[in-house]
């Protein structure tokens, strides 16, 4: 199935990028290569002139876009495995289906799912991976004959891909006896098989079917899979999604009649009795359309293309791109031969690596010896959406990072419709896309001519996505949504069911609870605070404190003392007018109180020095805990080599103990999609891979490499994704951070008093951070347990301007601070001089010769050092300076101002770094 679910099947994804936001969302207007045109009107203009007339008829809103709180997410049915397509009754029951075989129906009634029925379906193996139960569609007139159809395949050899219809008895029952096989797709096994399976129908009762390329993609270096070898056909697409005489690699469009057959349809590709060819094939050219959805009221079909793996262009051909497709009628588009707006491949000799010209798109020509069909092919269709792993040109708003492009439904507004929870008429005629690996969902807005227009995110403040597989509308306007959950190839916790609906009216308020005080003695007074709480609609609220001891109070703010020890949960309650209501609560401990952990050195609370160890001391006190038990505190030292997400670190002192900052980006990124630390997915687990590349020093430069570029056949034919948006730096962190998993040194506990060598700067990438935390869990006292942490951040000597906690009239640049003029000042934040002499700054200057003033405590306090600098003549061109500085003593917050009284005074200076020295 999935690379299939996004080269996931085969590609399995490694760390993608390590933005926090795996897209830049645009909100308004058109995409920039539409608002760079100045004669054309945007797409919400074009869209208030038309619908102004029809919203004064209906009353209906299609012009102001609903806030992002008013749709809900409601679970329907939770911790499914590999769940794969749904299908929703007029009565707002929802058949899907899980990959390994199971079909569910889920009664809105009881508010339940019931196996309906298990299919004997093929088990991975190696030689075919992804297949299953993968199709579920029901009759247009299901009411009426109980019919289903469903795509799988069967537990049989030679291997197929079956699509049959079935008869469910009531609603939670199927007849395997009924079982009519309308069509079967003979599949060659191989590792990850692009089997398509997705089901719909139109409004004249013809069903599509998708089907994938049925071919192995490894070999190909993340192009085009033209090996022609003798004995490689598994690894040539033109044997399926290039022939027309092959139902693999297409959108098949047939119109199933009652007794089990089925007739072809006017209008496919290729007319019934034309040689070489399948009139079943509607669409050719496919990779992997893994989604599909037609448009009832248009007839037009969409799909979503999983498409290649190459991260940049190469003279192999252009880079992957995955595609949103729309067919308004049968055509060609163009895999293996062209990639999204027909981006055309070379021909290649795979034997020996010479490169031919480019296929033509007006008439590729597939001179396979696997081809069976034609040889000249029609016209290759341009997508209507493409965009690869890095941003895309044209599709900015779509962002960058792993790809796994689906597509539909479209939305039909219903004015008569009853349904309260439906969608509203904003999204009248809106294409849904979604992206299963950056987790986003988009609606697509079409012109009178049904041609792309423009795009915008569909909530992407509260979505929470899960992997989106499939979704579909009810007859209601409610939208349900699959959700394949975190990690590809296992039975994810996270995937479920889900329902979507709209709110047009009134909304609950939000409650939010705010105390400074959790936990102590009684009588123990508790201020809370429930200022925070909110309502969307501004109404007027009441409140009601319920505070876990029996006793309850009305006011917004109260103040509560406890006498009665153990854990209370206090819970405030807020009702609108409307007797909508929202929650929240906060947990006190009475009888305990959290212990105070300090770290504690007798050198510089800072900076640390080469070859000098770190003397340090942990105290704990604790008022409940008449003796600290030792069992009890846990000291490590942690070395985070420097990266960018080392600057978020600062000198702030958390409560809790940061992590590698490659985790960070890990988890940031959608490399959990492959990954697990400890078990393999579709990707070998972290800690293998740790194992295996421990003691091998050129490994760090091998697996960034790999990270960015992609490749294969380490870890058997699963072949990783190129992420060329992915910088070095950051994929340097991420393989730190999975190599650090097997140190048989980590995680151990030091003593609570001693010294430690500081050596990792000096083996490892220099000027990072030393990280030594304390932590310690108390008795519970009289009512339960409770954590205290402390810790001591020391920093390399040399700190990088960019990295200074504040400015006043100065640029923050990439690796630098620069536009400084007069008066202009930088901080650094709770800086300790103990043993420093002097500093010395790394600048440029064009032509100013100016003075830098140290203060203490603010930019006019008392100063502690002095330097005037000469212009070094170019920006260009750096020089290193230094002054001496006056330790204050005590840890202080150093002013950096720049002083120039005499014009020109603006522009004077470029920082590098700053170092302190002893």
């Amino acid at each position: 199935m999935l690379e299939q679910l996004t080269r996931v099947k085969h590609v399995y994804s490694t760390c993608f990028i390590v933005s926090l936001t795996l897209f830049n969302l645009r909100t308004q207007g058109a995409p920039s290569h539409i608002e760079s045109n100045s004669g054309f009107r945007s797409a919400t203009e074009k869209r208030v002139e038309k619908t102004v007339a029809g919203n004064r008829r209906t009353g209906a809103d299609t012009l102001n876009k609903p806030e992002d709180n008013r749709f809900t997410k409601t679970i329907l049915a939770n911790d499914l495995n590999e769940p794969m397509e749904l299908a929703v009754t007029n009565g707002g029951g929802v058949y899907f289906i899980e990959r390994s075989g199971k079909l569910y129906y889920y009664n809105p009634l009881t508010n339940r799912s019931k196996v309906v029925y298990t299919f004997p379906v093929l088990p991975d193996t190696k030689e075919g991976f992804g297949n299953g139960l993968l199709g579920l569609t029901l009759d247009p007139n299901f009411d009426k004959n109980h019919y289903i159809y469903c795509y799988y395949t069967p537990n049989k050899l030679p291997a197929a891909q079956r699509v049959s219809r079935f008869t469910i008895k009531g609603n939670d029952a199927l007849d395997p006896a009924s079982e009519k096989v309308l069509l079967t797709i003979p599949l060659e096994l191989e590792v990850s098989a692009h089997t398509g399976g997705s089901l719909e129908w139109d409004k004249d009762g013809n069903l599509f079917i998708s089907t994938g390329d049925n071919t192995v993609p490894f070999a190909s270096n993340g192009y085009a899979p033209l090996d022609r070898t003798p004995g490689r056909i598994t690894f040539d697409a033109e044997r399926s999604a290039g022939n027309t005489n092959d139902l693999r690699g297409k959108v098949l469009r047939i119109h199933p009649e009652p007794n089990g057959t089925y007739t072809i349809p006017e209008g496919n590709l290729f007319p019934k009795g034309t040689p070489n060819t399948r009139p079943e094939i509607y669409t050719m050219g496919c990779r992997n359309p893994y989604r599909i959805s037609v448009d009832q009221a248009t007839g037009i079909l969409y799909w979503g293309e999983v498409g290649p793996d190459a991260g940049n262009d190469s003279n192999q051909g252009p880079r992957g791109y995955d595609e949103i497709n729309q067919a308004k009628k049968a055509g060609n588009y163009g895999w293996p031969y062209m990639v999204g707006d027909n981006k055309a491949y070379p021909e290649y000799d795979f034997a020996t690596k010479k490169i031919g010209p480019f296929y033509n798109p007006e008439a590729p020509v597939n001179a396979s010896p696997h081809n069976t069909g034609l040889k000249t092919l029609p016209p290759a269709q341009k997508a209507m959406i493409w965009y690869p792993y890095s941003a895309s040109a044209e599709f900015p708003e779509l962002g960058s990072g792993g790809r796994c492009a689906m597509a539909g439904p479209v939305f039909h507004y219903d004015a008569a419709s009853t349904s309260k929870k439906g969608f509203p008429a904003y999204y009248d005629k809106a294409l849904f896309i979604y992206d299963w690996m950056r987790n986003w969902v988009f609606a697509v807005r079409l012109d009178e001519q049904q041609n792309y227009q423009s795009m915008e995110p569909f909530m992407a403040s509260n979505g929470d996505f899960r992997r989106p597989v499939d979704m579909a509308f009810g007859k209601d306007g409610v939208l349900y949504v699959l959700e394949y959950g975190s990690v590809y190839g296992i039975d994810n916790d996270d995937a479920r069911l889900v329902k979507v609906t709209f709110n047009s009216g009134n909304r609950a308020p939000v409650a939010n609870v705010q105390t400074v005080d959790t936990a102590g003695k009684p009588p123990y007074n508790v201020s809370f605070n429930s200022d925070k709480s909110y309502d969307y609609d501004n109404d007027a609220l009441t409140y009601e404190w319920t505070f876990g001891d029996g006793t309850k109070d009305n006011t917004a703010n109260p103040t509560h003392t406890y006498t009665k020890t153990g854990v209370h949960k206090a819970i405030l309650k807020i009702t609108d007018p409307s007797g909508a209501v929202g929650r929240d609560t906060v947990k006190i401990y009475v009888g305990n109180t959290p212990p105070v952990v300090k770290v504690a050195t007798t050198g510089n609370n800072t900076f640390y020095f080469d070859k000098t160890p770190l003397h340090y001391k942990v105290t704990v006190t604790d008022k409940e805990d008449p003796a600290i038990n030792p069992a009890r505190l846990k000291v490590s030292l942690h070395y985070l080599p420097k990266g960018k997400s080392q600057a978020t670190i600062g000198h702030q002192a958390p409560t809790t103990m940061p992590v590698h900052p490659g985790k960070v980006l890990m988890e940031s990124s959608d490399c959990k999609a492959c990954h697990q630390i400890d078990k393999a997915s579709v990707g070998p687990a972290f800690i293998k891979v740790a194992q295996r590349y421990r003691t091998d020093k050129k490994a760090p430069a091998y697996l960034v490499n790999k990270i960015i570029k992609g490749g294969g056949g380490v870890w058997g034919e699963h072949s990783m994704a190129a992420h060329p948006q992915l910088s070095t730096e950051d994929a340097g962190q991420i393989v730190k951070y999975i190599l650090s998993l097997a140190d048989p040194k980590a995680p151990g506990s030091l003593p609570a008093q001693g010294t430690v060598a500081l050596k990792d700067h000096l083996t490892k990438e220099k000027f990072g951070n030393y990280i030594l935390s304390a932590s310690y869990t108390d008795g519970g006292g009289k009512a339960a347990p409770l954590s205290g942490s402390g810790l001591l951040l020391l920093r390399p000597l040399r700190l990088q301007a960019e990295e200074a906690d504040d400015l006043h009239n100065i640029d923050r640049q990439s690796s630098s601070l620069g536009a400084i003029h007069h008066q202009s000042w930088f901080l650094f934040r709770q800086i300790d001089l103990k043993g420093i002499k002097q500093l010395t700054y790394r600048y440029s200057s064009l032509n100013r010769d100016a003075t830098i003033e140290v203060h203490v405590k603010s930019p006019d306090g008392p100063v502690i050092s002095t330097l005037k600098y000469t212009a070094t003549g170019a920006w260009n061109k750096f020089a290193e300076v230094s002054a001496p500085i006056t330790d204050p003593g005590g840890v202080n917050d150093l002013y950096f101002v720049f002083k120039k009284e005499q014009q020109p005074n603006q522009h004077l200076f470029t920082l590098d770094w700053i170092e302190f020295k002893p």
